[in-house]
């Protein structure tokens, strides 16, 4: 039987997962484990988003081949899914633009599914906070809450200058909120503390500690990839797989953007000048 007090919840994980990983996919089961160990959560879903080409991050393959190793990986789950928007757009994606899409289209399935009337609607987007942002969360009670999935990387880069608008990290935390998935010498509370920002929206980050330590990262199985060494048990083996038959991860595929400045650090220096 569904407990009516808890809720809905949506994970939304955003990177290059270049490629995607096992860890990856646990970080999903970690965040849905300790929300709903909670008793005030319970997750309903899982979206996988690769950021697009136009990220121009070093050896970043092209997101048709991530997208599908996504979709690989997440065959195996009932619950996580993969979604296209983001790899398909021509320019880099800022992630607050993400997730806002995101919380729109929960928005419209929602009004489908209820026929939410036009006052309500009407009320929700006259219902601003101080800083400009809507508050979807206080008024549609009806709606799963979206929070950004990462690990305390995510965290550590908030505080890399022209990496993140301000504005940005604000409505992350502050509107949505955040599970962040803690690594073994990530002390990500002390992010949290160095960060006036994160400090006044820290009850909308979740910390969450993996006590099976697990260091798999993509750069990792990619340097082994370019060394022609296994990795298996690394990556799901249908990603595996996919990898051998298309002849993926070469030293030559990590030079990409090798003299590309990465796209928020041109854009965000830009707008500084």
């Amino acid at each position: 039987m569904e407990n009516s007090d808890t809720t809905k919840v949506v994970l939304l994980a955003c990177g290059s997962f270049n490629p995607i990983t096992i860890m990856h996919l646990r970080m999903f089961e970690l965040a849905r484990d300790y929300l709903e160990d909670t008793g005030k959560y319970r997750v309903v879903k899982g979206i996988i988003s690769p950021v697009g080409d136009g990220y121009k991050k070093k050896g970043l393959i092209e997101a048709s081949h991530r997208l599908e190793m996504a979709r690989l990986a997440a065959e195996s789950s009932d619950w996580v899914k993969v979604d296209p928007w983001e790899a398909q757009q021509a320019e880099w994606v800022e992630t607050a633009k993400v997730i806002r899409h995101h919380y729109e289209e929960l928005l419209a399935a929602e009004g489908k599914n209820d026929q939410v009337d036009t006052v309500k609607v009407g009320k929700k987007r006259r219902h601003e906070d101080r800083d400009g942002f809507s508050l979807p969360h206080s008024v549609r009670t009806d709606v799963p809450q979206l929070k950004l999935l990462c690990g305390a990387d995510v965290l550590e880069s908030f505080s890399v200058p022209n990496l993140w608008k301000p504005e940005d990290i604000t409505e992350i935390i502050g509107r949505f909120g955040m599970v962040c998935i803690t690594r073994a010498g990530n002390d990500a509370w002390k992010f949290v503390h160095q960060s006036d920002t994160l400090w006044r929206h820290r009850k909308n980050i979740h910390l969450v500690k993996e006590w099976v330590t697990n260091d798999i990262s993509s750069t990792h199985v990619r340097r082994a990839l370019r060394r022609g060494q296994s990795v298996r048990y690394l990556l799901p083996d249908p990603v595996m797989q996919y990898i051998l038959e298309h002849s993926l991860y070469s030293a030559e595929s990590e030079e990409k953007n090798v003299d590309v400045i990465l796209a928020p650090l041109q854009r965000y220096s830009k707008s500084g000048n």
